[in-house]
């Protein structure tokens, strides 16, 4: 599992992603809670993650570690 510190220009938010049976599952904290996505692909997984951040999106993923983004499978 690894965990990031995605950030915006008014806030930052910490999200989990880990890669299990070629699948990925990313987790992001927010104000009412944990948020969960599942995907193929950690770009994907994180998006899900991320929509209570509507909006934002875009910004934050901009955040993530280009290399986490690079894998195709899953290895974490």
């Amino acid at each position: 599992m690894q965990i990031h510190r995605l950030s915006c220009h008014t806030f930052w938010v910490d999200v989990r992603v880990a890669g299990i049976n070629d699948r990925w599952i990313a987790s992001a904290d927010t104000p009412h809670g944990p948020s969960l996505g599942l995907a193929f692909t950690p770009r994907r997984a994180l998006r899900l993650a991320l929509e209570p951040f509507d909006g934002v999106i875009d910004e934050l993923l901009d955040s993530v570690p280009p290399e986490l983004l690079d894998h195709r499978g899953a290895s974490y």
